[in-house]
């Protein structure tokens, strides 16, 4: 073990996150994959990410970085893979070889992807290590240049969901050093139900598909796009998710708290999802993608919605409004109305009961 904490993936928050956690003094590797070694050839040519900001800033000067997965795996006992949904899967193939006992995986976020990438990390004989995910991702960030990103807001809480749910302590041990307002769910169902993207993205993205397809970036997603109207659309497919996780067992928050509770913005009295994102600093700095064809949809919709809906059917919890957004969503995509990224079948869940699930996620 040669650093503190090893980074996979070197996109928007991947960088971010090299970059904060350098500058706060730990021992970063930064790892890719080889396919995109071009993202952190300048990060290796000059050993430094410049980070600015609302968090620490300056430039940060990385202890490695590597596009062998096999180096990545073996430069840190802790492992942050912080990449999209669609990246999971190829990290998971990448890494299976090259784990060892002792190590911890957190995805950040994860939206379910623990149980899959445990589920391939397994059926590749790798070390039965904890996988984890988080609820969201640590900062609210972009890659502003090819060594360079700025944060506009450093998320103060995150939950965790650990897969099997036994070894929650350990992982979290493990994070909180890094991550100080990190805490523990339930189990990875848990957490990965109270993932945020998904359930804001898609409504919002498909309800301003004209304005950012016209602005082509010049966009204020959370400022203009989130609306009361808007929020009402984003609420209704809230109130399905929490559905779900109520069939699990699981009381989760509504978004409104939920935003406020990560450190998003205010609490209103009552509580307003719109009231709490427009007193929001960080989330009316961020502009939309400049099209339709992002992950705010190319992610959300195929893995996050989909996996939701999917456990919503297994479960008997009726999910109307999210199966029209993932069918609006795909018809935007131009994809197929029954793509399907994230099945239950990908999460060892498919044929499972209730009770089947719970123990699963408890004991592994």
């Amino acid at each position: 073990m040669d650093t503190d904490v090893t980074v996979l993936g070197a996109g928007n928050t991947g960088l971010a996150a090299a970059a904060d956690l350098t500058l706060a003094g730990h021992a970063v590797t930064l790892g890719e994959l080889p396919a995109f070694a071009a993202a952190i050839d300048p990060v290796r040519a000059s050993g430094v990410i410049e980070l600015h900001g609302a968090a620490r800033t300056g430039a940060a000067q990385v202890a490695a970085v590597t596009d062998d997965a096999a180096e990545a795996a073996a430069a840190s006992d802790t492992l942050l893979l912080i990449v999209p949904a669609y990246a999971h899967a190829p990290w998971a193939r990448a890494l299976a070889p090259h784990l060892r006992q002792g190590q911890t995986l957190t995805l950040m976020p994860g939206t379910l992807g623990a149980l899959e990438v445990a589920g391939i990390l397994r059926e590749a004989g790798a070390p039965p290590i904890p996988v984890a995910e988080t609820d969201t991702a640590p900062y609210v960030c972009r890659k502003t240049g090819p060594a360079e990103a700025t944060i506009w807001g450093v998320v103060p809480r995150l939950s965790l969901g650990v897969f099997p749910a036994r070894d929650t302590a350990r992982v979290l041990d493990a994070l909180t050093r890094f991550f100080p307002g990190i805490a523990p769910a339930p189990d990875v169902l848990a957490c990965g139900l109270s993932a945020l993207n998904p359930v804001v993205h898609p409504p919002g993205v498909l309800l301003n598909a004209g304005r950012i397809e016209r602005s082509r970036g010049e966009f204020y997603f959370y400022d203009e796009g989130v609306t009361p109207g808007v929020v009402r659309a984003i609420m209704a497919l809230d109130a399905e998710r929490r559905a779900v996780a109520a069939a699990l067992g699981h009381d989760l928050p509504d978004a409104a708290e939920a935003f406020h509770a990560a450190g998003f913005g205010p609490r209103a009295e009552p509580p307003d999802l719109w009231a709490t994102i427009n007193g929001s600093p960080m989330l009316t700095a961020l502009k939309a993608p400049g099209q339709l064809d992002t992950r705010w949809l190319s992610e959300d919709v195929p893995y996050g919605l989909r996996a939701w809906a999917g456990l919503g059917e297994a479960l008997h919890a009726p999910t109307p409004v999210i199966e029209a957004v993932i069918a609006l969503g795909l018809t935007v995509l131009d994809q197929p109305l029954d793509t399907n990224r994230r099945t239950l079948a990908d999460l060892r869940l498919h044929g499972l009961t209730r009770e089947q699930m719970l123990r699963f996620v408890r004991e592994g």
